[in-house]
């Protein structure tokens, strides 16, 4: 037979579609026309000689589609699993394509056909479009792809299946989930073309602090805005909790009757959107309902967890991140200039959406804010409340108005002026923003903080001055500069000179609609401290709109920075340290890398927040955290930190702040620093691609298997040296006062972790320590045996502060002497000869309190898990009731009724 296969190696370029920006650093990358529609695949087979079927093919038909998400401290590593058979003999074309969220990196990508496997290796962008044209040569085709939705990348791949075999894929990819109004979430979109017969979808978190909120909203379309807590949740969503509250898993596993039930309606609400663009998941209006099977939508997960007051920080292997949400703070007082971009092209349903938008955005503001409106299509009006009835007169940039009080009557004053717009003329962008920044640093009737207020060298109380206003510029545009000035960089290095000093203003830009320039207003955003966002073009726009705005509306903290002493960090490993405001409801990360030789770091956090009377005064917080050089593999804060300072490096590239004399070839450049990075830890970027082989019989690869998905390990975060016997241990805590301490809901604890696979000091601490599986899970998560497991102590988290790692006991003083009581690995606990007996004072305990105990309670002595009532007291109940079982097992004073029940 002529079965040839022309290319063995190929080239994979990420679809980057639509993109947004997030103020966690989260960024979009703009694609060429030719990354639109790159998909590549090897050529067709030619048909074998003997196959003499000529009728048609049977469809191809895929069997599986399993997705497992890992959440471990907001970072989610994601594996799609897909197997697809060819039941004809003839060889099918085949299509793989998964759509990402905007913020994910790829980091693997493994395919097995027949049984030939292929494995993607990273490369640098230019190095793998070489490889791509040299295959290209040999025969390796290429295909567009026009699926679109919001906020989303899109992998797809083509390939030849043979006759009657299968295909199975696994791609991974992780990202850092982002904080927005107060929830993270974690989307997974499901589009596989067709009913599935096994179809099933497990994301499993653990998270360092209590997880305070767990919902799954309905399915969605992909476009729509976040869920809230009062959408409607999806019932057929199975949620278990861990024991420790820390820690859950969400199962959904439709079979294809609830897979059609929910094609259907994916389908009718993607009608319903009204979106000229079709931003849906591959939903084309003019097709039938029934020939949209498969087509799901978007899975969901929201969640938040305990935000420790003054922040948290974990330390790992000589990696640290420090998460930080402020909450329980009074909003700052702002100053918010909106400038809304009535040109031509905002005609129709835009101008209506604007308005509506508005409207809800001017009714959000606090009574202590200060707002001005600014309209600008070929001319600038700077709206004056005073004149709503007046005819409207173009006020030119030396026409200054002051701000107004957001009254109820300066509200409505200005909601009837927001009514009133109508579009025409061209977009006379720098003037609008020129003015903007004219209003902002002329404002009058505020007073000021002192120039470098927040520095290295401290802040004084007597340095801050009364009712300052935190000042904000939003701006929103459908189209690019067509009057006035117009060359970007100009406009851009302008205004950035300019919005400078005490009242440098943050500058978030909207992007409504296809035609606006993204590149030219993200660039915008990121030279002047804030970001970019993309409205689309569709019913919901408003709703865009009101969804982003509240997202920045709320400024709890300014001038806030995150200050760690040069001897403890490793220099230039620390990711952006300074933010200019922090949300009501976000949360900032900063990862580093900590010095050799350290054994504890001492950051400081920095900043002004608001006394709720519109005064400021200084914020500051000074934790203390150990460190230890041991590593736990399965804590993702290195990963995390490779993550983070690709998106803010490749941040910075695209501001394109020239300010450090950085060339782009430069060793130090941004860009070269993120390439390194992506390289290193095999991620795709904006800077990188993947490169597909096909293994030859050397390489150590096994076949992707799409039973293997709940196998221990099959989403472990692997390190790339050997584990080390050492015992390993993770501190976390969080920042109290002036000093850090490591805590749980029972006091300051430590935790430590060994190969075996903790120790720990608290019942809350150490990663592995905190998430053991679920008893109800039936899964390890490819996580070693725990020393609850170990000694069926589940449930019993208070003798975790207890354990002696080297000893396997329990070890506590009592009146300043050390007690060792033995624990037992045997399934059947050990008994005192001729059964239980009542409690004897057996420890250094007074006989009176021994005695109370067993009168009071009619106690025994037992070995503690033989105790159900032990589940749940503190160290010091133990203290005050332990006995010894046999030859020095730890036991307990247990009530006869809560004996082995």
């Amino acid at each position: 037979m002529k079965n040839g296969r022309l290319a063995v190696v190929f080239f994979v370029n990420i679809i980057k579609l639509l993109s947004v920006h997030s103020a966690s650093g989260d960024f979009p990358n703009f694609p060429t026309k030719d990354d639109y529609g790159i998909v590549i695949g090897t050529n067709s087979n030619p048909v074998d000689d003997d196959i003499t079927d000529n009728g048609p093919a049977a469809p191809l038909k895929m069997t599986h589609l399993r997705v497992r998400s890992e959440i471990a401290l907001r970072y989610a590593r994601t594996a799609v699993v897909s197997n697809v058979y060819n039941p004809s003999k003839r060889p099918q074309e085949a299509t793989f394509y998964v759509l990402l969220p905007d913020t994910a990196f790829i980091s693997g990508f493994t395919m097995t056909l027949g049984k030939e496997t292929y494995k993607a290796y990273v490369k640098e962008k230019e190095v793998a479009k070489q490889i791509y044209k040299d295959a290209v040569a040999q025969g390796v085709s290429a295909a567009h792809v026009a699926t679109k939705a919001r906020d989303s990348n899109h992998f797809t791949i083509k390939f030849n299946l043979e006759g009657r075999s299968n295909a199975t894929y696994r791609l991974t990819y992780e990202e850092l989930l982002v904080r927005r109004n107060g929830v993270y979430n974690h989307a997974i979109n499901l589009l596989p073309g067709a009913l599935v017969p096994k179809m099933d979808v497990v994301v499993h978190i653990k998270e360092s602090q209590k997880i305070s909120v767990l919902r799954v909203p309905e399915l969605r379309t992909g476009n729509e805005i976040d869920a809230t807590e009062n959408d409607a949740q999806y019932a057929n969503a199975v949620i278990k909790r861990g024991y420790n509250e820390r820690e859950a898993t969400i199962t959904f596993t439709p079979d294809l009757k609830e897979q059609k039930r929910l094609a259907e309606i994916y389908a009718k609400k993607s009608k319903q959107s009204s979106d000229p663009e079709s931003f849906n998941i591959g939903y084309d209006s003019t097709e039938d309902v029934n020939e949209n099977v498969g087509l799901l939508g978007q899975f969901v997960v929201q969640y938040d967890v305990d935000q420790p007051k003054n922040g948290e920080i974990l330390v790992n292997d000589g990696y640290f991140v420090h998460f930080f949400a402020p909450s329980s703070l009074p909003p700052l007082s702002k100053h918010a200039v909106f400038v809304l971009d009535t040109s031509g092209s905002m005609g129709g349903s835009k101008i209506l959406q604007l308005i509506t938008a508005m409207k809800a955005i001017l009714s959000d503001l606090n009574p202590s804010d200060y707002f001005n409106i600014i309209e600008f299509n070929s001319y600038i009006t700077v709206h004056n409340l005073n004149e709503v009835d007046k005819q409207r007169d173009n006020l030119h940039k030396n026409s200054l108005v002051p701000p107004a009080v957001a009254s109820p009557e300066n509200i409505a004053a200005a909601k009837t002026i927001i009514s009133k717009l109508r579009p025409g003329g061209g977009t006379n962008i720098f003037s609008a923003l020129d003015m903007a920044m004219n209003l902002i640093q002329n404002e009058g009737n505020q007073t000021e903080v002192a120039n470098d207020t927040i520095s290295e060298g401290g802040v004084n109380n007597t340095d801050i001055k009364e009712n300052k206003l935190e000042p904000i510029i939003i701006f929103l545009t459908d189209g690019e500069p067509t009057e006035g000035e117009t060359d970007g960089d100009r406009i851009i290095s302008y205004l950035s000179e300019k919005n400078g000093g005490a009242k440098r203003a943050p500058l978030y830009s909207l992007a409504f609609g296809d035609d606006a320039d993204r590149a030219f207003l993200r660039k915008l955003s990121l030279r002047n401290e804030g970001f970019m966002r993309h409205i689309y073009e569709a019913a919901d726009a408003a709703l865009q709109l009101h969804h982003f705005y509240r997202q920045v509306s709320s400024p709890l903290l300014a001038d806030v920075k995150f200050l760690y002493p040069r001897r403890q960090i490793r220099e230039g490993s620390v990711s952006r340290s300074q933010f200019r405001t922090i949300n009501d409801g976000s949360e900032v990360a900063v990862v580093g890398r900590i010095a050799e030789h350290v054994n504890e770091i001492t950051p400081q956090v920095r900043g002004l927040r608001g006394d709720g009377d519109g005064r400021r005064k200084l914020y500051e917080i000074n934790p203390k955290v150990p460190v230890t050089r041991d590593k736990d593999d399965h804590l993702p804060l290195e990963r995390l930190w490779a993550y983070l300072t690709i998106k803010q490096l490749l941040d910075k590239r695209d501001a394109g702040d020239d300010s450090h004399g950085d060339s782009i070839s430069s060793e130090e450049s941004p860009e070269q620093k993120a390439l390194a990075i992506a390289l290193q830890y095999s991620f795709v970027t904006a800077l990188t691609s993947l490169v597909v082989v096909r293994l030859n019989k050397t390489d150590i690869v096994d076949p992707v298997n799409v039973e293997t998905v709940d196998d221990p390990g099959f989403l472990r975060y692997k390190s790339s040296a050997a584990s080390s016997p050492l015992v390993k241990k993770i501190y976390t805590g969080f920042a109290s006062g002036g000093s850090l301490s490591v805590a749980s809901s029972d006091g300051p604890v430590l935790y430590a972790q060994s190969t075996r696979r903790f120790n720990t000091a608290t019942g809350y601490g150490g990663y592995n320590a905190r998430y053991p599986a679920s008893e109800d899970s039936n899964q390890n998560w490819g996580l070693p045996i725990t020393y609850e497991e170990k000694y069926h102590l589940k449930g019993f988290n208070w003798t975790s502060s207890l354990y002696g790692e080297d000893t396997d006991t329990l070890v506590f003083e009592v009146n300043g002497t050390e007690v060792v009581l033995k624990l037992t690995e045997d399934i059947n606990p050990p008994k005192m000869e001729g059964g239980d007996v009542e409690c004897v004072n057996s420890t250094p305990l007074t006989a009176e309190a021994v005695a109370g105990v067993a009168e009071s309670a009619g106690s025994v002595c037992v070995y503690i898990s033989r105790c159900s009532a032990a589940r749940d007291i503190t160290v010091d109940d133990y203290r005050n009731s332990y006995c010894i079982v046999n030859n020095g097992y730890a036991g307990i004073c247990c009530p006869r009724s809560e004996v082995d029940k």
